[in-house]
């Protein structure tokens, strides 16, 4: 056989001058079409380029997708020769190319759906007697294509038996029902690969996947079976697949310091060999030492090692490649071809057969074929594996037989639907070269696993299997020599010891790798072998990295702190203000000025002021519940004694200016003794007020864990914003009845107007709550108690400043004004309007 291969071989290398018809080889009419899906091709132009849906084109030839669509034409022609599979019908197919694009997949998908004998689609309720122009699909090779085309297939319950794909997320036979394949799932590759871990005792490792549906599936896969089985995740790295991209190298270049930077051993890799050449190419070059490397056929097959200077360099490579058996007459199958295919007769015969097949449909074959010799793929032959294509052949044409119910001698041409052939596909066993096989509840079939080591002698490598998977792992380890300094088996694991005040902080899943980090704020460390910290209690602090916590102090205005003494400083002011303007009114009552300025009454809402500036107090220290309550309450009142004389005065201007008429009648409730009526109604109006704001809601005390790091906050907190808005809103009531009724009074420039001071004092205090009610809503500290007491007594100035200390400094520095003609129009043509 291996003279008659040479020969074949010496042949087409001479002949391999002019072109051949090997593209015209992967079309042929029979009474059963299979569809065919191969990455002839790779490298396509710029997609992003297409402005027009034209047909795609790829640059260059791939050898791997010729031999798999060889090794279906092989096992289609070996069937149709058999005499006792399906003997008298034949076997037809027809392969596309999909250059592993998904673009290029699903242009001849589309078509393999169209109704037998045309170009369309049925669009129909019911595909029970559809007949579509394939009887059943082998391919395609990658996960990613089959979870497309899948789809589009499942939809009419075509059988479609891939040779290669392995991504477990096509087990699901609710989302792809008719979908097969002769390939172990990549869940089956992931458990051996951690079961080899855990041989070694590797549990630190790093694990990189290429950036596409294969590497990340079986990513995914791993890190949920590895943290199962207490292995830690140093680092998840993906490496790019689409290597013409500007940062490419940049990704690589990172993933390898990664990998300096976490000091792992062990570097799983998930690939297909362009990207884990690129990957091992660049360890070489930054000098990453040697490692061991997990690999699975997708690289450790592929011409990863020949092409890669220095490769003995990277350390030891490990990893899995599916079992499988010979097909035996394959390579002289295929030496016979490229014999064959450069001979004008078998070419013209070759044409026309594939004539038949509606050849203009779709041109997306293997045009780059015409122009290989059979000395392009020999390398590849020896190495190359068809058996997966050959039994998802042979998988089909079982089921077929029994659909058609065939005798050993004969079966009938009957017209079968693809759908019919599934019940088969899912009960039956089938048959490759005496080898019993049947689908399993996944629609996989798990021939096993052969452990490979990269074993170099002499600066040439070999495969040499070590082990093999099936239901349990074994493994030859006096076979594997480490490529270490000492040839020993290297080691991968993560310990670090904790001080005080510190715990594990895991690498990866498991407590088998761990870094140490602090305790953070009111949490404590509680023993060596923490693993967390302890919250404290929320009467406890504890700073960063501590063993033990601490008690909270209380924290409230104090009286002997800076800011408190500030602000009695301040209060001590206002009082002494406060009680000099009453010595001078009481010394000065019976003047015009006092009287105009209210007399008694003007007394009386002096000494609510002084309260007013007194309440402050209640403030600084310690708060408890009553005082929550009693804060409130004696701000209110005390103000409303003050604005309750405002107001009476404020009635009084109004009636002697606007309504000159009516002040002979009402002029006697707003003067006199009858004026202190109404200054017992208001306050009297707001008691009331007070004992609403007790029965919605009054403020009571909180004990703030959050606000502060170390202390506890004491701090009298709202219950109830509608009843400060009843308590508070009555003063501000009045106050814009005294602005109402005082800023439009006008007088003579040789007559004091008394209405120009309660007109700024309402104006100030409203500008003072208008900040205070900001601030105060959203303060949570003792400045919420500065705030108030800040409130009370830029209030008390500002009603000292703009009403009582004008008319204080008239009765000082302007006596002569101090005269009743002065003050004529606010107190005798009062009294006169009252007398009439």
């Amino acid at each position: 056989m291996v003279s008659e291969l040479l020969l074949c071989l010496s042949l087409g290398c001479a002949g391999a001058l002019k072109p051949t018809c090997l593209s015209a080889q992967f079309r042929r009419p029979g009474d059963y079409i299979l569809g065919g899906l191969f990455p002839f091709g790779k490298d396509t132009l710029n997609l992003s380029a297409r402005l027009e849906p034209t047909l795609v084109v790829c640059e260059r030839l791939f050898i791997d997708g010729l031999i798999w669509a060889l090794g279906m034409k092989f096992a289609v022609d070996e069937i149709n020769n058999s005499s006792s599979l399906l003997p008298g019908v034949t076997l037809g197919y027809d392969m596309y190319d999909t250059c592993l694009e998904p673009l290029l997949a699903l242009q001849p998908s589309l078509l393999f759906l169209t109704r037998n004998g045309t170009t369309g689609i049925g669009i129909l309720s019911n595909y029970s007697d559809y007949q579509a122009r394939v009887t059943a699909v082998i391919g395609p090779h990658n996960s990613g294509l089959c979870l497309i085309t899948a789809k589009l297939f499942s939809s009419f319950l075509i059988p479609q038996v891939s040779y290669a794909a392995s991504s477990e997320q096509l087990s699901s036979t609710e989302l792809y029902p008719s979908f097969y394949r002769t390939v172990p799932s990549d869940k089956n590759l992931v458990e051996a690969v951690v079961l080899l871990l855990n041989r070694f005792g590797w549990n630190w490792i790093a694990t990189i996947a290429s950036d596409d549906e294969y590497g990340q599936g079986a990513q995914e896969l791993f890190l949920s079976i590895a943290g199962n089985n207490n292995i830690c995740i140093a680092f998840e790295g993906v490496i790019p697949t689409d290597l013409s991209e500007p940062n490419v190298k940049t990704q690589l270049e990172d993933t390898v310091n990664l990998i300096k930077k976490t000091k792992v051993n062990i570097v799983v890799l998930f690939s297909f060999g362009k990207s884990a050449k690129a990957l091992l190419e660049q360890s070489i070059r930054m000098r990453l030492g040697k490692k061991v490397w997990i690999g699975t056929e997708a690289w450790m097959l592929s011409d990863t090692a020949d092409s890669i200077p220095n490769i003995q360099s990277i350390g030891t490579v490990l990893g899995f490649v599916m079992k499988t058996g010979r097909v035996s007459g394959f390579q002289k199958y295929v030496a016979d071809l490229f014999s064959s295919v450069q001979q004008d007769e078998f070419c013209q015969e070759s044409r026309e057969l594939s004539r038949l097949m509606n050849a203009d449909v779709l041109d997306t074959h293997c045009k780059q074929c015409d122009h290989i010799s059979l000395g392009d793929i020999s390398p590849m032959l020896s190495l190359f594996e068809v058996q997966p294509v050959y039994m998802a052949v042979y998988s089909v044409a079982y089921a077929l037989h029994r659909a058609l119910g065939c005798s050993p001698r004969a079966c009938p041409r009957a017209s079968i639907r693809a759908w019919q052939l599934l019940h088969f596909m899912d009960t039956f066993p089938f048959e490759v070269n005496g080898q019993s096989f049947r689908f399993d509840q996944s629609h996989s079939t798990n021939t096993g696993y052969n452990l490979i080591f990269w074993s170099w002698k002499n600066g040439t490598l070999t495969y040499l299997p070590v082990g093999d998977y099936e239901q349990s792992l074994y493994i030859n380890e006096s076979q594997i020599q480490f490529h270490t300094a000492d040839h020993k088996e290297p080691t991968s694991e993560c310990l670090t010891h904790c001080k005080p005040g510190q715990i594990r902080r895991i690498k990866g899943f498991h407590l088998c790798c761990y870094d140490c980090t602090d305790c953070p704020e009111n949490t404590s460390w509680s023993s060596e072998d923490s693993s967390s910290c302890t919250p404290c209690p929320e009467h406890q602090w504890a700073p960063a990295r501590s063993t033990r916590c601490h008690q909270r102090s209380q924290r409230f205005l104090f009286w002997d702190e800076p800011l408190t003494i500030a602000l009695l400083t301040l209060m001590s002011i206002t009082l002494l203000l406060t009680c000099l303007a009453g010595l001078l009114f009481v010394r000065n009552l019976e003047t015009p000025l006092v009287q105009a300025a209210g007399g008694e009454r003007a007394l009386f809402a002096l000494l609510s002021l002084l309260l007013l500036s007194l309440s402050c107090c209640l403030y600084i220290g310690q708060p408890s519940e009553h005082l929550c309550v009693l804060q409130g309450a004696v701000y209110a009142l005390c103000l409303n004694g003050c604005f309750s004389t405002f107001f009476i005065k404020s009635l009084e201007i109004t009636l002697v200016t606007e309504f000159p008429r009516c002040a002979p009648t009402l002029l006697c409730w707003v003067t006199h003794r009858r004026a202190w009526l109404l200054v017992a109604l208001c306050l009297l109006t707001e008691c009331l007020l007070c004992f609403c704001h007790l029965h919605l809601g009054p403020d009571y005390l909180v004990a703030d864990y959050k606000s502060l790091p170390t202390e506890v906050l004491l701090v009298c907190n709202t219950k109830s914003w509608v009843a400060f808005a009843l308590l508070h809103g009555y003063n501000g009531c009045l106050a814009l009845v005294c602005l109402l009724c005082t800023f439009m009074v006008q007088t003579s420039g040789k007559r004091y107007n008394v209405a120009r001071g309660i007109t700024f004092a309402t104006l100030t205090y409203f500008i003072i709550w208008i900040f205070f009610v900001a601030l105060f809503a959203t303060l949570r500290t003792v400045l919420r108690a500065v705030t108030q007491i800040g409130t009370i007594l830029a209030t008390s100035l500002a009603i000292l400043g703009s009403y009582f200390l004008p008319k204080c400094y008239i009765i000082l520095f302007k006596p002569e004004m101090n005269t009743v003609d002065y003050f004529q129009n606010s107190t005798e043509e009062e009294e006169d309007a009252v007398n009439r």
